[in-house]
């Protein structure tokens, strides 16, 4: 079992930036890969990114490319995600999620997670 706890999420103009950060409990982070959706209201949950186990693959919706990147730090137990250039298109509860399988990385599908955090609201303001 993981629990997943996000943070850095608020209120921002477009065309600023957010840095959100997702902490994970117990010791075995580093056998996560690692992804981030969002949920804006009225909307179904979609794929924001998503990184390998060690970080040497990431993966991002088109919608968010060049814009936002996913890191992670295996030592600190922590995954990040690194929004530039925000637009109010945006605004969501930014949710990320750790897949334990191991296997094949269906990194846009939400279902293929484990484990989700409470998530984290981000507001662009237009």
């Amino acid at each position: 079992q993981v629990q997943l706890v996000e943070s850095g999420g608020g209120l921002v103009q477009a065309g600023g930036s957010l840095r959100l950060s997702c902490a994970a409990s117990g010791r075995t982070f580093s056998s996560y890969a690692m992804g981030w959706f969002r949920q804006a209201p009225g909307k179904e949950r979609e794929f924001v990114a998503a990184i390998s186990l060690s970080g040497g693959n990431t993966y991002y919706a088109d919608s968010v490319k060049g814009r936002f990147t996913i890191s992670r730090d295996n030592a600190k137990n922590t995954v990040y995600l690194q929004m530039n250039s925000l637009k109010a298109e945006d605004t969501a509860v930014y949710y990320c999620a750790a897949d334990r399988s191991g296997g094949p990385f269906y990194y846009n599908d939400y279902v293929a997670y484990d484990y989700w955090g409470q998530g984290t609201q981000v507001t662009v303001s237009s």
